[in-house]
């Protein structure tokens, strides 16, 4: 069983940057890749941002292109999402999900999500 839970999340003004985390557990860990989903009130959820297992593979929404980084420390027990000149539109519940292949993530079926973690963004 993987598990994975959220951290960082908070409320900031436009412009300014966040960085959220996710702990991971496991031992099928290391045999996935994970990345991050976000789904905002009324709006579909959508894929943030990927992370191949080898890191040899990452994928970000266009609409978070030069402005997010998806990266993970030596151990791979931890995933960073850090968020900067943040918009009001990037205020969403953000998610940790973890699949087999960065396939199952960038076609919307990670095998694995964390509760969520709220990130709010003023104008």
């Amino acid at each position: 069983q993987v598990q994975l839970v959220e951290s960082g999340g908070g409320s900031v003004r436009a412009g300014d940057s966040l960085r959220i985390s996710c702990a991971v557990s496991g031992r099928t860990f290391l045999t996935l890749a994970v990345g991050w989903f976000r789904q905002a009130p009324g709006k579909e959820r959508e894929l943030v941002a990927a992370i191949s297992y080898t890191d040899d593979i990452i994928k970000y929404a266009d609409s978070v292109k030069d402005r997010f980084i998806i990266s993970r420390e030596n151990a791979k027990t931890t995933v960073d999402l850090q968020m900067k000149r943040l918009k009001p539109g990037d205020t969403a519940t953000y998610y940790c999900v973890a699949g087999r292949g960065i396939f199952a993530i960038t076609r919307n079926v990670p095998e694995y999500w964390g509760q969520g973690t709220q990130g709010t963004v003023s104008s």
